[in-house]
């Protein structure tokens, strides 16, 4: 008779093991086996971390095995249990791998020609569909989960200890290791000046952050933020001078240095803008009625100047133009133009946090891991590729939901005491996002274009681009693998037309993520291998490279107060020459605001226990070998970008090292 030895990995998170009753049966080509219990004398099996093997003989010649069907039946207490893998020694000496990487070999649906393998994967999605449920969180959002807490997910897609993502916590610890504790007692007093802010900066600091503290008043170092902060998304090149922002030649001539007119500089794309409409008639945080905050909606006109650096000429604070909105300049009084700056920053911050990264990263890659597990059988290859890149991305933005960003919640009103944290808390980052996912697009996802939509693109003309460099070197490298495995799957493009699993993730994403908003851009179905391609580049590059480079870098260019400000305490200025120091400070966060925000931007800036990093994947859903050879090529490419970016660094007083492949996380899991 028969025999085969079936080994079983369990995972070594926490309560991964079971000691439930484990059934084995084999499912092959020829028959399909009586079910085995898979039990030791004497031992305990299963266990957290465990490997067993067993031997197991079948009654009848089984052909090529298909399914390894596993049944967990409770022996005390029901218990989860993960299983990683199982491995197959058939009597003929072969191995089969059976990935799993969940809690209880790629092939499309059109490969299963036996019924049961077909009746198998419609009655997992059957299952997932009922599981993975889409949810409206708040009107206009991208839709979500449906689960009100962390407990409420599926099992296979919660944190391992939900003790790491707790918010509460983690900025409670945040605060406790930077030694701000002790300022929260007079956490609604103003600061005394500038300097004061380092008392709570100077324990935890580093080279960037460091730098910021030097030199944010300065220009250059305004204007480089633009290129490579932690918010390089909204600079783009001025083709027209907007009439809502009225500045002339002779306001701006002593910035000018071609001896050109304004109008001459544009036209040889020497002027870039960066526009804050969507902040205007936001509502500012109200939860605390004897507490007043303020947000505006600045214009920011800059110059590349001769050395090729971006630099502030001009800076209008709200929308329409009139008297009472100046247009305030460097030739300006010292202090009118640093508070111009300031509010400048303050605004950078919040459509930096509620947009580009709440909404252009989180939210977005929670739809494609919904999408994914509603219409992706775990067989699928394209799951197999995207599995490891919404890793834990459904778990944190529930946990936000629950804690961060919910009324009352941490944004809102931040730690106790209660400070009112966040400008834009008490419903203005709603708001915020409603109003940006009329200018969410597919195209705005895809790296290259993104860039190119706002004349970015040009290396001879803006040579400090690092987040573009950076950027289209990952990108392509993302692009070169997903083509390469889209390949080995799909001979042609008839074959990605008619895999049904696939398009209907696909619809999934475009008619509940995006709300089946045509103007969107997001297909409803793809019909390539171009552009199958295209899309999973979209997808693994938004949840690891683009998430990367717009979270990590918050500590280093937020933790200085002054230099990103999350609320504003005074209205803008309405007219010049009335700012002084004192006036400054006192619009500035106040202590218990400062503290606050300070160990959120270290909460947030912080990687994962055990990260896996863009390339790693350890959970080896692919046993097939060319699969594993674009792997491999993938991972040598991601080290050679490793090695320029590193290269490019030295010596660099600021270094960019946000897009370089060893930092950047798989997927969107802070």
């Amino acid at each position: 008779m028969p025999s085969y030895t079936v080994t079983v990995a369990t995972g070594n998170q926490w309560f991964a093991g079971t000691d439930d009753y484990i059934y084995l049966s084999l499912v092959g080509s020829a028959g399909c086996s009586e079910k085995h219990l898979l039990d030791k004398a004497f031992y305990n099996d299963f266990e957290r971390g465990a490997v067993d093997s067993y031997d197991m003989t079948v009654d009848e010649e089984l052909g090529e095995i298909q399914l390894v069907r596993i049944e967990k039946r409770k022996y005390w207490i029901h218990d989860d249990w993960y299983l990683k893998y199982i491995t197959l020694k058939t009597p003929h000496g072969d191995y089969i791998e059976f990935p799993c990487y969940r809690w209880i070999t790629a092939k499309l649906a059109r490969d299963d020609q036996i019924h049961i393998l077909k009746q198998h994967r419609r009655k997992e999605l059957e299952t997932r569909q009922k599981q993975y449920r889409w949810m409206e969180w708040n009107p206009g959002f991208p839709l979500s989960i449906d689960a009100k807490c962390h407990k409420d997910l599926p099992r296979d897609i919660q944190f391992d200890s939900e003790k790491g993502v707790d918010f509460v916590l983690n900025y409670s610890k945040a605060m406790e290791n930077l030694f701000i504790n002790r300022f929260m007692h007079m956490f609604q007093s103003s600061w005394n000046d500038f300097a004061d802010f380092e008392k709570i900066f100077v324990k935890i600091s580093n080279t960037i952050s460091e730098r910021v503290m030097s030199h944010w008043q300065e220009d250059l170092m305004f204007g480089y933020q633009f290129l490579n902060g932690c918010n390089p998304v909204l600079i783009r090149r001025c083709t027209k001078l907007p009439e809502k922002l009225p500045v002339t030649t002779e306001m701006v001539e002593c910035s000018l240095e071609r001896q050109l007119t304004l109008e001459q500089e544009v036209q040889q794309g020497n002027i870039f803008i960066v526009d804050y409409e969507l902040l205007d008639g936001i509502d500012a945080n109200k939860t605390d009625p004897c507490t007043h905050q303020f947000l505006a909606a600045p214009i920011c006109l800059l110059y590349k100047n001769l050395a090729n650096k971006i630099v502030p000429i001009a800076i209008q604070l709200n929308q329409t133009p009139g008297e009472e909105n100046p247009i305030f300049l460097p030739s300006d009084a010292k202090y009118d133009w640093l508070l111009a700056k300031i509010w400048v920053r303050s605004s950078d911050f919040h459509i930096h946090q509620t947009i580009t990264h709440l909404l252009c990263t989180h939210l977005v890659s929670e739809v494609f891991g919904i999408a994914m597990y509603r219409q992706l059988p775990a067989v699928h290859p394209i799951f197999k590729l995207l599995v490891a890149h919404v890793r834990f991305t459904i778990a944190i933005n529930t946990k936000a939901r629950e804690q961060l960003i919910c009324e009352y919640g941490l944004f809102d009103k931040g730690l106790s005491p209660p400070t009112q944290a966040n400008a834009t808390g008490g419903g203005g980052h709603v708001q915020m996002v409603q109003r940006a996912m009329k200018d969410l697009t597919y195209a705005s996802l895809c790296f290259p274009m993104a860039i190119k939509a706002r004349g970015m693109e040009s290396t001879e003309d803006i040579p400090y681009y690092f987040y573009r460099d950076d950027g289209l070197l990952v990108w392509e490298a993302i692009q070169t693998f997903t083509s390469e495995v889209v390949g080995i799957y799909y001979e042609s493009d008839q074959v990605v037309e008619e895999d049904q699993e696939l398009q209907d993730f696909v619809k999934d994403v475009y008619v509940y993520g995006m709300r089946g908003k045509k103007a969107s851009g997001f297909p409803k179905s793809i019909k390539s291998r171009e552009k199958l391609s295209e899309y999973l580049t979209v997808v693994i590059f938004t949840a690891s490279a683009q998430h990367a480079a717009v979270n990590f870098g918050q500590y280093d260019w937020c933790s200085w107060i002054p230099n990103a400000p999350p609320t504003m305490r005074a209205p803008p200025p309405k007219a010049k020459g009335m700012v002084n120091i004192e006036q400054i400070v006192d619009t500035l966060p106040d202590r218990g605001r400062s503290c606050w925000h300070l160990g959120a931007v270290w909460a947030l800036s912080q990687f994962q226990d055990n990260e896996l990093f863009l390339g790693m994947y350890p959970e080896e859903h692919f046993i097939e070998k060319p699969v594993k050879e674009a792997m491999a090529r993938f991972r040598k490419n991601l080290d050679a970008i490793v090695s320029v970016i590193a290269e490019r660094n030295k010596n660099k007083k600021l270094p960019y090292y946000y897009l370089s492949p060893d930092r950047i996380p798989n997927s969107v899991a802070i």
